[in-house]
This record gives structure tokens, sequence and C-alpha cells, in this order.
């Protein structure tokens, strides 16, 4: 018996038309999760479409290839972190293709499946990591920092006002074991007052961020992504908060525009030429029906560039 799914992934029907999916397409899922995207994508490119799904989580991976296994030699999902999306585009000869997506949310297998501490509502072990092989986990970053470093991955990766007194408060308890005695914790310091929130989201965010390197990462994957796209392939990006929102609308302004020297600079030195069009000047965001239904999609940010 396969493994139940249940993760919905989000806006589908606007992930579809900024890929502008068509039959025969070639498209890579750089987030593959549960394979929600993956599913759309190959029936809307139906026949002759192809999708290679790419996750740094094994779990995922698995899930995903139980899912669609009945694709056959339409789909490929691989164990591999988005960074190395060119690399891996490259060596299966899957270039170019028509369309690249990330959805940059923690998905539900992880936050409700897998006991390794993305959720703040069961006492999971602090671990964090989506790749295994990786060293360093959210127990490293919680038991051993010291109080500034700490405060500044909280503050700086989690926007939290309250990182000075969360860091506090963590190093005074230490150790700190399970998900669920840090986020009661950082509750106790950092009440509600209010807020449908917990207050403890920021700061789960921010040492998720930084024990899988998230940003550098996300930086580096554009900018290979949109080599791999062929004349009119379409990159679409899905962010949950203001950092990953902001690196993904920054790239393709950049990517866009014929000159990147500093402002003021009188004559154009950097002979960078626009790569892409932008498609969407403001961000596509969820449904108020979507949100009703699906919480999660509630701070998505859907942005589209096209290769030219």
């Amino acid at each position: 018996m396969g493994i139940e799914l249940h993760h919905t992934p989000v806006m589908t029907p606007e992930v579809l038309q900024a890929l502008s999916v068509q039959p025969g397409g070639r498209y890579i899922d750089a987030t593959l999760g549960e394979g929600g995207h993956s599913t759309s994508i190959l029936s809307a490119a139906d026949p002759g479409g192809q999708v290679l799904g790419l996750d740094a989580d094994p779990e995922a991976v698995s899930v995903a290839t139980e899912r669609l296994v009945d694709a056959g030699e339409t789909f490929l999902a691989l164990n591999v972190n988005f960074r190395d999306i060119r690399a891996t585009a490259l060596r299966y000869e899957f270039v170019p293709v028509h369309g690249v997506l990330f959805d940059l949310g923690v998905s539900s297998l992880q936050l409700d499946r897998e006991a390794r501490g993305f959720s703040f509502r069961r006492a999971d072990p602090l671990d964090m990591r989506f790749d295994f092989d990786q060293q360093l986990t959210a127990a490293d970053i919680v038991n051993d920092y010291a109080e500034s470093e700490l405060a500044d991955v909280i503050f700086h990766l989690g926007e939290d006002r309250a990182a000075r007194r969360i860091a506090r408060a963590i190093v005074r308890n230490r150790p700190i074991t399970t998900s669920l005695e840090l986020a009661d914790l950082i509750e106790k310091v950092n009440p509600r007052r209010g807020s449908r929130i917990h207050p403890a989201t920021r700061t789960f965010q921010a040492i998720r961020i930084a024990v899988n390197d998230e940003l550098s990462a996300l930086e580096t994957a554009l900018e290979q992504a949109v080599s791999l796209l062929g004349q009119g392939g379409r990159l679409a990006v899905i962010s949950y908060h203001s950092l990953e929102d902001r690196i993904v609308k920054n790239f393709i302004r950049r990517q866009a525009s014929d000159c990147v020297c500093p402002p003021g600079t009188p004559v154009c030195v950097c002979d960078h030429l626009a790569t892409v069009k932008i498609i969407t000047r403001r961000p596509i965001v969820p449904t108020d029906a979507e949100i009703e239904t699906n919480s999660r999609a509630r701070s998505a940010k859907l942005r589209v560039a096209e290769r030219i």
C-alpha cells in the first residue's frame, strides 16, 4: 500500500499559466516535494511532456516517485539540492527546458509527518536538515551558538524583533532537545498578544534557513535555472517570506536589465545584457478561496520571468 498523500500544492492553476505549460514541453520542478505540482505539469504537458523533479529531501523523492510511478519515462525524480540544478540537467541531457519552477515552502511532508523538528507542534528532535548527509543541525545552532550569533540568526533570517530576548532565553535554558520544548520556551518570553501566528514561527524559519543555507542556495540556483531555459522559456518562483521574495525580485530585475552598473556611473562598464523579461511586475498571490482552504498559501508570492 502506498504512502498517503495529503499535501496541497499552492496556486496550481497560476503555476501552469505562469510556466505556459504546453504539450510536449520539458520542465524542471526544482522543489519536488510530494510531486503535486509535477503531477499537474505532466497532465497539462500531455502528450509528450517531461518533468525532471529535484529535492534535497530523500523522503520527498521517495514519496513523489511512488505517486508518479505510472508516469514512466516522462518523469524522473532525483535526490539533488537545487543549487546543483544546472549540472544535474546537463548530466541527464535535460536541456534546454520550457520552464523551471521553484516552490520555496516547507511541505506538509516535512511539517506534518517527518520527525525532524520542522514543526513546533510536536516533540521532535531538533534536526531541520533537508539533506541527511550535511553535518549542521538545528540542535547545533540552538545549543552551541554564542548568544550574539544566535540572536543575529533569528533577527536577520527570521526578521524577529524579539531576537535578542529569544536568544537570551535559549542560552539560559540549554540544552534544548526537542522542537516543542523550543517552541514553548519562545512562547513564554514572546507571547502571542492576539496574533494568529505562533511566536516561534520566525525563529523556526531562521534556524531552518541557517541549517540548510537556503538563501545562498537560492541565489545560485536562480542563476543556473535561467541558463537552462530555451528562448521563451519561463522561470516561476513561489516564495513565502520577504527574504526569499526580495532575492527573487532583485534577481529578475537584474537579469531583465541591460546595465547593472551602480547608480550614478556615467558610462556603462558592466557589459551586462538582459537575459529575461519580467512577466509579473507585481507578484501573483493566492485567491481568498484558496487561502480559506489551504492556510499555508496565505503568504505565497509568485514571480515570473521569460527567457529572451
